[in-house]
């Protein structure tokens, strides 16, 4: 299981409980395919050397400490998943280093000496456009070598861009392609669907009336769903993985002005799970929200969702 540190700067030998090991660095947000090549790379390292493979990733998110945000910032992976997926690459240890005015403050020299040798790296492995020290004069990848003086490798892992696309691969894109809603390319960037985590809680029960059941989830704030829409999606309920569509939106078709909610139909499914803890996979983006003349309009619509979702997964 993959040991999780939370440290602050300047470091406490005590609380790193450091060994010589082997140094991937950056925030990982997403843990996409670029971040994946990052730790494959300082896994053969880890691997070649006989050290374990550790991780030296930041909270906040370092936009927060830098810049004023104009919208709230929410986490594709949230420190427990990025931490999960993380252990499944084969990481044996997470460094979640608290980003603060003082860490921020230091130069690139000083990073390397007060952070990065405390923890004892043997070898350091980022992208090739990971950058450190204060923003004045931040240093990349390029010139980790020179800091480090012999005392450990450095390795620069190149971008990483999408099959016959000539796109990078990176966190920001990610974002957006997930707030316009388009869920093939998000899961193209991460290798994987996105996946978002709630508990099922009450809503209208309107859905059963119109012969499509749903179950509402709540879905904490620092979650990033979706642009509002409708989704093919795979749920994790009650220990079964389920089929169904999902809408996000704000049910516009018989109340307008209210907040954003998840709703999900499932396929084949019919126990009560109030209070369940869920996992969902957003895997194909169908539609708009629409706000139907009534009932019967919007009931001939989810026929029609239900169809393409079947269909999507026959097809995949």
């Amino acid at each position: 299981m993959t040991e999780l540190y939370q440290i602050h700067y300047p470091l406490d030998n005590n609380s790193l409980q450091a060994r010589p090991q082997v140094l991937a660095m950056g925030f990982f947000d997403g843990v996409h395919l670029g971040h994946q090549a990052v730790i494959q790379a300082a896994k053969e390292q880890a691997d070649r050397l006989g050290l374990p493979l550790a991780v030296l990733t930041y909270t906040p998110y370092p936009g927060l400490v830098f810049e004023k945000q104009a919208l709230p910032w929410r986490a594709l992976t949230p420190l427990k998943q990025k931490v999960e997926l993380l252990e499944e690459l084969g990481v044996d240890r997470v460094y979640v280093l608290n980003l603060t005015s003082a860490l921020a403050a230091l130069s690139p020299e000083q990073f390397v000496d007060q952070v990065l040798m405390p923890l004892q790296a043997k070898a350091v492995v980022a992208g090739f456009d990971h950058l450190y020290g204060r923003r004045e004069e931040q240093a990349d990848m390029a010139h980790l070598a020179e800091y480090a003086k012999g005392r450990f490798i450095v390795e620069a892992v190149s971008k990483t861009t999408l099959v016959n696309q000539d796109v990078k691969v990176a966190s920001r894109n990610i974002r957006q392609k997930l707030a316009e809603g388009d869920a093939d390319f998000v899961k193209e960037s991460l290798g994987r669907p996105h996946q978002t985590s709630g508990y099922v809680v009450h809503g209208d029960a309107r859905g059963r009336t119109l012969g499509f059941p749903t179950i509402n989830i709540w879905t904490s704030e620092e979650e990033s769903l979706p642009g509002i829409g409708v989704y093919v999606v795979s749920v994790e309920i009650a220990g079964k993985r389920v089929l169904g569509m999902a809408s996000i939106g704000r049910n516009v078709t018989f109340e307008k002005g209210r907040p954003v909610t998840v709703e999900i139909n499932l396929f084949d499914f019919s126990k009560e799970v109030y209070g369940e803890f869920v996992k969902v996979d957003w895997l194909h983006y169908l539609r708009g929200e629409v706000a139907f003349s009534g009932a019967e309009a919007l009931v001939e619509q989810l026929k029609k969702d239900r169809e393409d979702s079947l269909k999507y997964f026959e097809e995949n």
